[in-house]
């Protein structure tokens, strides 16, 4: 299938967007496998389809024009959705299988990512994984993923469906020793005396942290990172407290009682997290199940954490 909706070349297409990458004929020609004479005749009669220049010659190659960037990013979403259109056609019917493509959040827990890969393996052995981590999945190219793991309320932009597998508090959290060292802080107020250790949101202020009430306060972090688990390190090795979101997971070879929620009932948000997929594979049965089979992973990995954050919050204090 050389065309989509409006007469426009798939081929074209993915030669343009290749010669924007490349930032040169010469380029893409070598990503491609292809001739320089080629895309040269591609991106012409893609131009007169447009009928508007979509590059221009500069000193080194070649850039898009204005034009040429709404198609570029336009572009790469629909050669995304025609090649996982083409892929959920071939594999109707059968188990998972092939690669998936996946970008997850910096910092979530490898002993908690360890057992879900674990038990999506054993149930789909034909299918095998890349992944990358992001400081922020959504301002990703998600041109090359079907699968984006992400914190938060917002779904990425365009043809995606979303679908909440969890969602988690944010806690503030100490290392026992350092409670018992620094004092156990009573009140928002307290916080001031403290060093203090915030995850940086996607697209948030590190230093606004928020009530459970819904209020917020500003304070001074000593540490803003993007990475959850450095914090928890940190807060592990009695450096301060940290506030981010947290499953109530001991890490392994800690005792459960090593970290310490501080002020549960006034401080901390809950967090949603979301599994989005393009929406051309939202609708596949295998690719249903195996959201499914991810959220009841999950539910098994952090088994009843209400529970037990409520049956432990009586001891907070060393």
């Amino acid at each position: 299938m050389r065309t989509v909706a409006g007469g426009l070349d798939l081929e074209e297409l993915r030669a343009f967007i290749a010669v924007v990458e490349a930032g040169s004929y010469l380029g893409a020609a070598r990503a491609l496998g292809t001739s320089r004479t080629t895309l040269r005749r591609q991106v012409a009669s893609l131009e007169q389809r447009a009928g508007v220049a979509l590059l221009e010659s500069v000193r080194h190659g070649v850039l898009p024009t204005e034009a040429g960037q709404v198609l570029a990013k336009r572009g790469r979403g629909m050669m995304q959705e025609a090649g996982a259109l083409l892929a959920s056609i071939r594999e109707v019917g059968d188990a998972p299988s092939g690669t998936l493509r996946v970008v997850l959040p910096v910092g979530l827990p490898p002993h908690a990512l360890t057992p879900v890969f674990a038990a999506v393996r054993k149930a789909y052995p034909r299918l095998h994984f890349h992944c990358r981590f992001s400081n922020d999945p959504l301002a990703e190219a998600l041109t090359d993923v079907d699968i984006a793991v992400h914190f938060g309320e917002d779904a990425p932009r365009g043809h995606w469906i979303s679908h909440v597998v969890l969602r988690i508090r944010e806690w503030l959290i100490a290392g026992r020793a350092y409670l018992e060292r620094r004092g156990t802080p009573r009140t928002i107020e307290d916080l001031k005396h403290h060093e203090l250790f915030a995850w940086q949101a996607p697209g948030e202020d590190a230093r606004i942290w928020r009530t459970r009430r819904g209020a917020s306060f500003t304070v001074a972090p000593a540490l803003i990172a993007t990475d959850i688990h450095f914090i928890r390190h940190c807060c592990i090795s009695g450096l301060g407290i940290g506030l981010v979101p947290d499953a109530l997971l001991p890490d392994p070879g800690l005792g459960p009682d090593v970290l310490v929620r501080v002020l549960p009932d006034v401080v901390g948000q809950e967090r949603p997290v979301r599994l989005s997929v393009p929406e051309v594979l939202s609708e596949i049965p295998k690719i249903k199940v195996l959201i499914e089979h991810v959220r009841a992973s999950l539910g098994q990995v952090v088994p009843a954490r209400r529970s037990v954050a409520a049956a432990s919050a009586q001891d907070e204090t060393p």
